[in-house]
């Protein structure tokens, strides 16, 4: 008899967890029920959590997840996976999803019971997201419906609903750019290789063969050439000793013997060459020492001197990979009950902008030309003297600069609250806005992973504590925004912020190095980069351990840098604070109010061409 306190989900939990394991032919795997997102990491398998009413919603989208991760364990090798995976985005987002819907058809070819399982979770999946309601193809993910068609073509199973919607939206464009291709489906599924390279031709039939890198194939051959050019390096020394005995067999004796004075001498001689050497080596013990190893690159370009702990734990993820797709959509609820009042804001906004981002096309005009447009300014010359020729005017185009704008969100502890509220009220306005005027957007967070030091601090404790180590806590830069991706697949992404946990603490400098290094590489022609912070950088046990102005002088070093450099123009926006004391251009904001009426001045003129302009609108005065 199970006692009142028993979960009565507990049997389901430990009966799933022993089948996936079995499935994914992994005795050893760990197996956990948590409200993180799931996925595989390692031995470590996390699958969505089931409540104590076990709804038959939360039941079947753990099957279907479990099933899912297993049959990715069962028949994915990630070596083979990263040989031909390619560097671009979108070919990257479509490599992927294939990959996935191999291992599933895979699946349900041997194990037909996972089919309708993964089914669940992907209807799951494509209800929560709306690509029910999706009714033009530019609106739903092309990488997505690639691998629900791969998936559908190896089963010959009907999508979900809304998957179903997702696949026939691109389904006509894949089958006529990629028809000939997909006909050999079936017979590349069982062996990874031959399948990456299937899904690589797929994804240079879309049009994104640019973005697939060097071939992996062609690599190989290329050492297997340069291998058959050098045969000698190949010859087995004891065949070609074997021909060596037989002619000096068949040779005069005389001669054969001469020969080995010959080999005697050369070989004496080598050996004396050799002991004069080591001679030498021996009488010069201070003699030039050998090569020393390279330096370590130093962690900040901006300083050299700034030193970190331990590294490897600090951590660059997506924001989707935070949290569940469902907890997401609730946060971003949340958020837009605060946005509703500022709606007018952004159309006032995107109107100001409009006219001043240099990524819109400027239009000028020459004057006093032959022919054109009649100069209606120069007429009163014509009335005052009738001999005087009129006078036109062309319009000239100017040089198209196109922009890209980073938005850096302080994502620390000291934010919690309204500031972090303020600080993605202001990513969205300004995402949409940008957006709108064709600039494209990225948004970043950075904080920590821990309270007080994380991994890094626990390897320094072992190690004995030494003098000065430098940065002592695990980085957590989250990428709510890709620059690439439109706004409207990324818009839950901004509720993160208002997860509770998330805020921790905050190391702005190498924060900020890491957005500009995202920015430099970026072919824009204009870079902004704007910060929403404190402006205060803090960690606890990074402090504890090193000089009180440690970090601060840091984040000046990296503004001086990026000033200094002028391939980013640096804007900040201070929430609560004045971050005037560290950044050139900044302005601050107290409430969520000011969004409404000052906000669309002072953000419109940070993007004003004019320096005087920006600075009688942003009331910033410069010493001298």
């Amino acid at each position: 008899m199970s006692k009142p306190n028993d979960n009565p989900a507990d049997p389901f939990k430990k009966a799933l967890a022993e089948a996936t394991k079995v499935m994914a032919d992994d005795p050893e795997l760990s197996i956990s029920y948590t409200v993180d997102p799931s996925g595989l990491s390692g031995d470590a398998m996390r699958l969505p959590q089931v409540s104590r009413r076990m709804t038959r919603e939360e039941v079947l989208l753990a099957r279907g997840t479990a099933d899912a991760l297993a049959l990715h364990r069962k028949y994915h090798d990630a070596a083979t996976h990263a040989r031909y995976a390619p560097p671009g985005d979108m070919a990257r987002e479509l490599y992927e999803a294939m990959e996935t819907a191999r291992c599933e058809a895979m699946g349900a070819r041997d194990m037909p019971g996972t089919a309708g399982n993964i089914d669940a979770k992907i209807g799951n999946e494509a209800l929560r997201r709306g690509y029910d309601q999706i009714t033009e193809a530019s609106e739903a993910p092309l990488s997505v419906a690639a691998g629900y068609l791969i998936r559908h073509l190896a089963t010959g199973r009907d999508m979900p609903r809304g998957a179903q919607n997702v696949m026939d939206l691109w389904r006509g464009f894949i089958e006529e750019q990629a028809g000939g291709t997909l006909e050999n489906l079936q017979d590349r599924l069982a062996d990874q290789s031959e399948f990456a390279r299937f899904a690589r031709q797929i994804i240079a039939d879309l049009g994104y063969g640019d973005q697939l890198g060097e071939d992996p194939d062609s690599e190989d051959e290329d050492q297997e050439d340069q291998a058959e050019d050098d045969p000698e390096e190949d010859q087995d020394p004891d065949s070609t000793g074997q021909d060596d005995d037989d002619d000096s067999a068949d040779a005069d004796p005389e001669q054969t013997q001469e020969d080995q004075q010959d080999q005697s001498q050369a070989q004496v001689s080598a050996d004396d060459l050799a002991d004069q050497e080591l001679a030498e080596d021996a009488e010069m013990p201070d003699g030039e020492a050998p090569l020393e190893p390279p330096a370590p690159q130093p962690i900040s370009d901006a300083d050299p001197d700034y030193k970190v702990y331990k590294n490897e734990h600090d951590e660059e993820i997506a924001a989707e990979d935070l949290a569940e797709p469902v907890e997401l959509e609730r946060l971003r609820a949340y958020l837009d009950q605060q946005l509703e009042p500022l709606k007018g804001a952004v159309s006032r906004l995107a109107n100001k902008l409009q006219r001043r981002l240099q990524a819109q096309q400027n239009r000028s005009w020459e004057f006093d030309r032959e022919e054109g447009i009649l100069d209606a300014g120069r007429l009163a010359r014509v009335v005052a003297n009738p001999t005087t020729p009129l006078s036109f005017k062309v319009e000239k185009d100017t040089e198209f600069r196109d922009t890209i704008v980073t938005l850096l969100l302080d994502n620390s502890g000291s934010m919690r609250g309204r500031p972090i509220s303020i600080a993605a009220i202001c990513a969205d306005v300004l995402a949409r806005t940008l957006e709108r005027c064709n600039v494209k957007v990225e948004i970043l967070g950075f904080t920590t992973r821990a309270w007080k030091g994380g991994l890094a601090r626990e390897a320094w404790l072992n190690d004995g504590r030494p003098q000065q180590p430098g940065r002592l806590n695990d980085l957590r830069h989250i990428i709510y925004k890709r620059a690439d991706a439109p706004w409207r697949r990324s818009r839950d992404n901004l509720g993160l912020m208002m997860k509770e946990g998330l805020l921790k603490e905050n190391i702005d400098g190498e924060a900020l190095e890491w957005a500009h290094r995202r920015m430099v590489n970026r072919r824009e022609a204009r870079k902004i980069l704007m910060v929403i912070s404190d402006g205060a950088p803090v960690d606890d046990s990074t402090l504890s351990v090193n000089p009180a102005s440690y970090l601060e002088k840091h984040l000046r070093d990296v503004i001086e840098m990026v000033e200094r450099r002028k391939a980013v123009e640096l804007l900040a926006i201070g929430i609560g604070h004045d971050v005037t004391r560290y950044y050139e251009r900044a302005v601050t904001i107290t409430d969520v109010e000011q969004l409404a009426g000052a906000m669309t001045e002072q953000l419109a003129a940070l993007f004003d061409a004019d320096p005087r302009a920006r600075a009688r609108v942003m009331g910033i005065r410069k010493a001298g």
